[in-house]
């Protein structure tokens, strides 16, 4: 079985390495131990939308009053949205096995493993083993949950995301241990479905690689919400003798025991370099990442990386473009195509949580921007000022813009509130496009809706402000 392409992983680096591999013309195999789409597909990204989909509508429904409807007798079914989540992620990857065929890519099942340069054995789920041959190598292992040794995962009352999404019964209390994207996401979750839940938080604010007037905000809901929330905190230990759960947790001002049914370990996530070949072949790796150059190719000459098992931000969307990235440095070098790839700028890559109120930030935080250098033009627009906002009774949040007062250059955009997901593409595409704050103010934004906030919050930043 010989190709010009071998992918080795099917989340969402590999499938769209694949295609654009074979729309350049390439003869493309792609190798997957589990489900096409990796765990964005089936246990991560799109299966927690969904999940989350469903804890808003009894939100709503919880709340018809404040919109004039009467809805008596608001119950939700756990198993059924499970069940709804299951379903979703289910036709997502049927998507992907469609696209393999269009794509007239071939997929090769079972547990892939670099045997030499150009080799790799792939062991099927009855123990088989084959070997697939191909001029050109794409990592695209990806990653999994982060284990603490003090935090053994054992599936049943110390769980990962993966076993959060298909619990067999609702648990009546959890501990979160970890606020990143996956905590905080799961805690609203649980939460609203009428779980007691607890997030203990290691460093002094939840949701911390995001502004601290983000994570100020996001705290200030989730205890509205009735979350609680534990910072400069850690789990020492778990005892899981007895029914439940109980964590001894360490504080600034001594140790308490916390108990639950649950705890939901959410500390990260850690790359799949393992048992894959890399030391055969003598790829070189650094701090459990591959080391990979601006165009993903590894230390060993046609094998390349991409996604979570290497250096970039562990994120589906990075994955996807450093995917197609490259495809298109193989095609360039193979004269499929006559230009090199842009390549890659991880300074304007978006990041999205989607709690309630979500998360969306792009650029530099206030701090960052403070400790470069810059002398900042500040500018926030709360949504409690948008009239969409109000009619659509989501007045939580805001959106910050942080511009270099010098030039107008648009450093940095953090967004908590309704559907700022959504928004975050303008900040992104005009930090692309070297747009200035002056530019920002004279593109005529739609009213009403939630995303002229952006324009808002830069009149704020330049004392132009007309609604607040």
């Amino acid at each position: 079985m010989a190709y010009d392409v071998i992918v080795l992983g099917s989340g969402p680096g590999g499938y769209p390495a694949a295609i654009r591999a074979s729309q350049l013309g390439f003869k493309v195999a792609i190798i997957e131990k589990e489900s096409l789409g990796g765990v964005c597909l089936n246990w991560g990204c799109i299966p927690t939308k969904a999940l989350l989909k469903s804890a808003q509508v009894y939100d709503y429904l919880k709340h018809s009053k404040a919109y004039g409807i009467s809805a008596d007798n608001i119950q939700h079914d756990f198993t059924g949205v499970i069940g709804r989540s299951r379903g979703v992620a289910d036709k997502m990857s049927k998507g992907v096995q469609f696209l393999m065929k269009k794509n007239k890519i071939d997929v090769v099942m079972g547990y892939g493993k670099i045997k030499a340069k150009g080799q790799v054995e792939v062991t099927a789920a009855d123990g088989s083993k084959k070997m697939v041959e191909g001029k050109h190598i794409i990592i695209a292992t990806g990653g999994r949950a982060k284990q603490l040794p003090n935090l053994p995962i054992d599936g049943k009352k110390i769980i990962a995301y993966r076993e959060a999404m298909v619990l067999p019964t609702q648990p009546k209390s959890m501990i979160v241990v970890g606020s990143g994207a996956i905590g905080v996401e799961f805690a609203y979750f649980y939460n609203s479905m009428g779980t007691k839940v607890t997030i203990v938080e290691f460093l002094p604010r939840i949701v911390p690689v995001e502004d601290e007037d983000i994570s100020k905000e996001l705290e200030k809901q989730y205890k509205k919400q009735g979350i609680d929330i534990m910072t400069n905190a850690s789990v020492e230990s778990v005892d899981t003798s007895g029914t439940g759960v109980k964590a001894k947790v360490k504080t600034q001002t001594g140790e308490i025991f916390l108990e639950a049914d649950i705890v939901l370990s959410a500390v990260g996530v850690v790359a799949n370099i393992e048992n894959i070949g890399l030391e055969e072949v003598g790829i070189k790796t650094e701090k459990g990442k591959i080391t990979v150059d601006k165009y993903n190719q590894t230390s060993v000459a046609g094998i390349y990386a991409i996604g979570d098992c290497t250096p970039g931000q562990a994120l589906a969307h990075v994955a996807s473009k450093e995917g197609i990235n490259t495809a298109e440095f193989i095609g360039y070098n193979e004269k499929k195509i006559h230009h090199l790839p842009e390549a890659m700028d991880y300074g304007n890559i978006p990041g999205c949580t989607y709690c309630t109120p979500e998360i969306a930030s792009v650029g530099m935080t206030e701090k960052a921007a403070k400790e470069a250098g810059y002398e900042l033009k500040i500018g926030k627009f709360p949504f409690m000022a948008s009239g969409k906002a109000s009619a659509s009774g989501a007045t939580e949040g805001f959106v910050k813009v942080i511009y270099d007062a010098k030039y107008g250059e648009f450093l940095g955009c953090h967004m908590i509130g309704s559907n700022v997901t959504e928004i975050i593409a303008e900040a992104v595409v005009a930090r692309k496009l070297e747009t200035t704050a002056h530019e920002i103010l004279n593109a005529v934004h739609p009213h009403p809706t939630m995303s002229e906030a952006l324009k808002e919050a830069t009149a704020m930043a330049y004392g132009e402000a007309i609604d607040i």
